[in-house]
């Protein structure tokens, strides 16, 4: 008899409050897992329209921004399968939403971003979890696979080789391979030390580390970064969420000179009040580059100072 499949629209719902990146989770069974739900051929009339409906009765959200990020299909990666369940392929999208107050009646919350994948996170420098947690359980797993060794400096940024803030991913993936994660122990190696960071239900670590990729990549040349601000804001908040989203510290000067330069921002005349400083020139967004330029993104790599 042949095996079925289930098609589920998940969503990573990310915002930046304080500083702090944060995605909207809700609870399965005891554990987090990104608000998702089951396509219904006969009431959903498009993927998106299907994902929307099952984040605004799972949350109380009703999304903006949108866009499809990823299909993911391997096989067992629902541990229901294993149990004979249906093989499940996820249409995953990414939204981007400034944070308010949730609805009451939801098991749904806001979760900092950087506590599932806290190697992440370089904005106060270099995690000392890498050298102190990661290193010694990846070098024990490449001392038996050899043949990873490469890769494990190239996600790592270890032995002179750089850090590359879009891969994201394959560092994730990379620690799911050593068993590094408790949702790799449902299939081997559960001796295996764990890496520091909050576990999520099926694979949805995977594709919040996925969509955390994506992010980063495109501050470069898409300003997706403005749909996480009021719409008049300080350059110091604007710098505050693209470190939040790049995970790594900024030269200000720098930074400001490249926003200038690019065109993207415009001074609204009007200044931040009641913060206990200096009040702020505020500033709104200049639609009208997406029409000048093809690529107006705030040009992340030459802003980012060494940490």
């Amino acid at each position: 008899m042949p095996r079925h499949a289930l098609i589920s629209l998940d969503a990573v719902i990310v915002a930046v409050t304080d500083g702090t990146p944060r995605v909207l989770v809700v609870t399965d069974a005891g554990v987090d897992v990104l608000p998702s739900g089951p396509l219904d051929l006969d009431a959903h009339p498009t993927l998106e329209r299907g994902m929307r409906a099952w984040v605004a009765q799972q949350t109380g959200l009703a999304l903006g921004y949108v866009e499809q990020l990823y299909t993911f299909g391997d096989r067992f990666r629902d541990p229901r399968e294993a149990s004979g369940g249906p093989r499940v392929i996820s249409a995953a999208y990414l939204a981007l939403v400034r944070e308010g107050r949730l609805a009451s009646g939801f098991e749904a919350a806001w979760a900092d971003w950087y506590g599932f994948l806290p190697w992440e996170d370089w904005r106060q420098g270099r995690p000392t979890l890498i050298d102190q947690r990661l290193l010694p359980l990846l070098a024990a797993w490449t001392e038996a696979h050899p043949e990873h060794q490469e890769r494990a400096r190239q996600c790592f940024g270890l032995d002179g080789r750089p850090w590359d803030p879009e891969r994201a991913l394959e560092r994730y993936e990379l620690l799911w391979e050593a068993g590094a994660v408790p949702e790799a122990a449902r299939t081997a190696r559960r001796n295996t030390p764990l890496a520091p960071g909050r576990a999520m239900g099926r694979d949805h670590r995977r594709i919040l580390a996925t969509a955390l990729g994506r992010l980063r990549g495109k501050l470069k040349y898409r300003p997706l970064v403005f749909e996480l601000l009021p719409q008049r804001f300080s350059l110091g908040q604007l710098q505050r969420v693209v470190e939040a989203l790049a995970g790594q510290p900024l030269h200000t000067q720098n930074f400001r000179r490249l926003v200038a330069n690019a065109g993207l921002v415009e001074p609204t005349g009007q200044l931040t009040h009641g913060t206990g400083g200096r009040p702020a020139e505020l500033f709104r967004f200049r639609r009208e580059v997406l029409q000048e330029r093809p690529a107006p993104g705030v040009g992340l790599p030459k802003a980012v100072r060494e940490a």
